[in-house]
């Protein structure tokens, strides 16, 4: 007999916000500083602009698994398109024009390291290998702004289980891609590129750890890190790395691109903690992106009963920034 457990930020289906509303609301970014020039530069893309055509598009919308949902309304889809850090592209949120010009085919993905199966696997021979599922998570950017967003793709741990790690294996570093061509990004020579980062097995397999592939029941958009992308919601946002090209199985912990910038600010662990300031503004709040509205932050960004466990015993380490 199989048993439903219900999670702590688990609501009935009844209270998730009807897809035909998140999809044609039109919100401002209420309360935001400068909140004219924060959506300035995606204002008037058609919607096909954002919309990928790519050999996957017929794979969504993947079937919504109901054992992660949350009790905040999803952030619209037109914000969330139009918001966002891709660094690759710049360093300013109006980057979702800029990031069409990323190349998402060919993509491959190259597995190696300390594990029984190295390879280079292209994307959608990956989505081959994988049943898709759609998760709503809460997300939660190291700038004390938050979203609520609808993510299809599958557990890292599946991943983890085709590369097949060896004993040895403590740590996944991965890795985006490299192209200053292509991106302008990448042409400022005082960022360590390409852009990296890093968890321990233990968080590969929990099971929130999850590898996105597409967003509002479509194919994953450019500007949020097509074809896959990394998504680990009880962490800031920076952990959550976009456009994967490598992952490596290794005995040594990995240095994240923000953590080589700055260590004393973005540290490896980078877990969600109201309590432990940034070093130049509190985490005790966050700005809901669409409302304005500031509210409470909570730890391990609210999923605390899934994730504290893997944290035992390393109090002596800087987990929350």
């Amino acid at each position: 007999m199989h048993i439903l457990r219900k999670r702590s930020w688990e609501i009935p289906e009844s209270q998730a916000t009807p897809e035909e509303v998140f999809l044609n609301r039109r919100s401002v970014l209420a309360g935001l500083a400068g909140a004219g020039a924060l959506v300035a530069g995606g204002v008037g893309l058609p919607r096909a602009a954002f919309a990928e055509a790519d050999p996957s598009a017929h794979l969504y919308p993947a079937k919504r698994n109901e054992a992660y949902t949350v009790d905040r309304e999803l952030t619209p889809e037109d914000v969330a398109s139009k918001f966002n850090n891709f660094y690759e592209f710049g360093s300013h949120k109006q980057i979702s024009r800029a990031a069409q010009a990323l190349q998402i085919r060919p993509w491959d993905i190259l597995i190696d390291g300390m594990v029984d199966n190295p390879q280079t696997i292209a994307i959608d021979d990956l989505l081959k290998k994988v049943t898709l599922e759609e998760r709503l998570y809460r997300f939660r950017c190291v700038e004390a702004w938050s979203m609520t967003v609808p993510w299809s793709g599958f557990p890292l741990a599946d991943l983890v289980k085709l590369a097949s790690p060896k004993a040895g294996a403590k740590y996944i570093r991965f890795e985006t891609f490299n192209d200053p061509d292509l991106a302008s990004g990448q042409r400022a020579n005082w960022y360590p590129w390409p852009y990296v980062e890093g968890v321990t097995m233990e968080e590969a397999t929990n099971e929130l750890a999850f590898m996105v592939t597409g967003v509002y029941g479509k194919s994953l958009p450019k500007q949020h890190g097509a074809p896959i992308r990394l998504m680990l919601p009880w962490k800031y946002g920076f952990k959550s790395i976009k456009s994967i090209v490598k992952m490596t199985f290794t005995d040594e912990r990995p240095v994240s691109f923000w953590e080589e910038i700055q260590g004393s600010e973005y540290g490896f662990w980078a877990n969600v903690n109201p309590e432990v300031p940034h070093r130049r503004w509190s985490q005790a709040r966050e700005t809901v992106l669409h409302t304005g509205e500031k509210v409470p932050t909570l730890l391990f960004n609210g999923y605390t009963e899934q994730v504290a466990h893997l944290y035992k015993g390393l109090e002596g380490e800087q987990l929350y920034m």
